[in-house]
């Protein structure tokens, strides 16, 4: 039984917010202050408020709503999607959307938000803005390439593109300055501690330390796996199915392709990765089944590490014995 007096569910975009609860509730409010403020004088302390994690659109709403004192959980929309789907919903709109998020938290244990503070919501806009200009730059070196396989490219064309990956080389490089700054400020003894593992640099520590709110958001190493996208996936069925088994890739794409290079390093210099290495390639497994291996190794040290508060050790496993 829920420890809440009533769970409500949120469906928000852009200029509104759709909620439903359980006895057949239902508003629509601007997504605004004032929309917000009209939607919590009708909730009662003992609700809880579950939406959905949509980019940019639910952040004021849940933020608002922790700070009031009221329970909110933001949850993975993928996991409502499947939910729905399992439902076989023939209807879809903004109503029955809540009413889905609704029924989603009464039937699976959801999350409480814990809120953001300043350095985290910067730290979380830098990282969205960071995800776009690499997108930009990699789509404008593509660019430039396929001018070059022309093989008499035009000056004027060439010269701009070259232009525009300068300014977004130097862009990048200034908010990843800023990012690093930002978890040195609250984060410092962390971020020393995990890039004293072999392989781990300041991005993807940075990064890791970004993304899981200084490792707060989970209780196990395998959690956090999951959330990187890097555990397998079984594809079989019966006696005729037996797909290659492959990492979900359902976590976030910018800490598994980060991941996936500090791997090729920690094969050679970090003494546990590289014996885990060393032994999937001994079997006769792909080198891209190694450094997969590599990479889960990579996040559970690290995931230890945060949360002992001490730097990395190689003899570690040998004082146990």
């Amino acid at each position: 039984m829920s420890k809440y007096s009533e769970t409500y569910g949120v469906d928000i975009s852009k200029d509104v917010f759709d909620v439903a609860n359980t006895t057949g509730f239902y508003r629509q409010y601007p997504n605004t202050v004032a929309g917000f403020k009209k939607f919590i004088k009708e909730l009662e302390k003992s609700a809880i408020v579950v939406m959905e994690a949509t980019g940019y659109y639910h952040y004021c709403l849940a933020q608002f709503l922790f700070e009031s004192g009221q329970p909110v959980s933001v949850v993975n929309p993928l996991s409502v999607k499947r939910f729905i789907q399992m439902r076989l919903s023939k209807v879809k709109t903004d109503k029955s959307d809540a009413k889905a998020i609704c029924d989603y938290a009464l039937i699976n244990p959801v999350p409480l938000y814990t809120g953001k503070d300043q350095n985290q919501a910067e730290s979380l806009q830098l990282l969205r803005l960071l995800e776009l200009y690499l997108k930009q730059r990699t789509q404008l070196k593509n660019k430039i390439h396929g001018e070059q396989a022309l093989g008499i490219p035009s000056k004027a064309v060439f010269r701009s593109l070259n232009r525009s990956k300068r300014t977004l080389d130097k862009e990048i490089k200034s908010l990843e300055t800023r990012l690093l700054s930002l978890v040195k400020e609250e984060h410092q003894q962390q971020l020393t501690n995990l890039k004293s593992i072999p392989g781990l640099g300041d991005k993807t520590a940075a990064l890791l330390i970004v993304l899981t709110d200084g490792f707060t958001k989970f209780e196990t190493a395998s959690q956090l796996c999951s959330f990187a996208g890097t555990t397998p996936t079984i594809r079989q069925s019966g006696s005729s199915v037996r797909g290659k088994s492959r990492i979900s890739k359902m976590g976030n794409q910018k800490l598994r392709n980060l991941l996936f290079l500090c791997a090729f390093s920690a094969s050679k210099y970090n003494t546990a990765c590289r014996k885990i290495y060393e032994r999937i390639i001994a079997k006769g497994k792909s080198k891209k089944l190694a450094l997969i291996a590599v990479i889960n190794k990579l996040i559970k040290q690290a995931f230890a590490i945060a949360k002992s508060g001490l730097p990395y050790d190689p003899n570690y496993a040998t004082k146990l014995n």
